[in-house]
């Protein structure tokens, strides 16, 4: 059984993603998380219109971001997105960004998704069979 899962993408920071002081300002680091996600997604079947075909959304309801080092225009940097498993109706994930060159550890931080009902938005109390369904396939349960 195992306990997490892990996925790791490369990407490079973008002209529009810094700041006058030439550095990505704070709030990109957030897309960061959210491109590791997404890769993520893609990589174990579980993205977000997986979701949506099952008849839920799942949106953020907790996110944390500890910044160690800066990131500036044209650097390399490898997003590495960890899924751990929990019993609760939720999804955690955790995150560290790390300079592809000097592998440094630039950033951490951690999302929290929930279900809700596409259709009426309110809350799901446990896991969708789908979702559990997906965790007894990764042999997360």
């Amino acid at each position: 059984m195992k306990k997490f899962l892990i996925d790791t993408i490369e990407l490079h920071v973008r002209f529009s993603e810094v700041d006058s002081l030439g550095v990505v300002w704070h709030g990109h680091y957030l897309r960061y998380f959210e491109d590791g996600r997404e890769a993520f997604g893609k990589k174990y079947g579980l993205g977000y219109l997986d979701y949506y075909a099952q008849g839920y959304v799942v949106p953020i309801v907790t996110v944390q971001c500890d910044y160690k080092q800066v990131l500036r225009y044209g650097d390399k940097i490898i997003v590495e997105t960890t899924y751990t498993p929990c019993e609760s109706a939720k999804i955690n994930f955790t995150y560290r960004l790390l300079n592809a060159v000097t592998g440094e550890l630039v950033v951490t931080g951690s999302t929290t998704q929930v279900f809700l009902n596409k259709d009426k938005f309110t809350l799901q109390l446990t896991n969708p069979d789908f979702f559990t369904d997906w965790k007894v396939a990764q042999g997360l349960i």
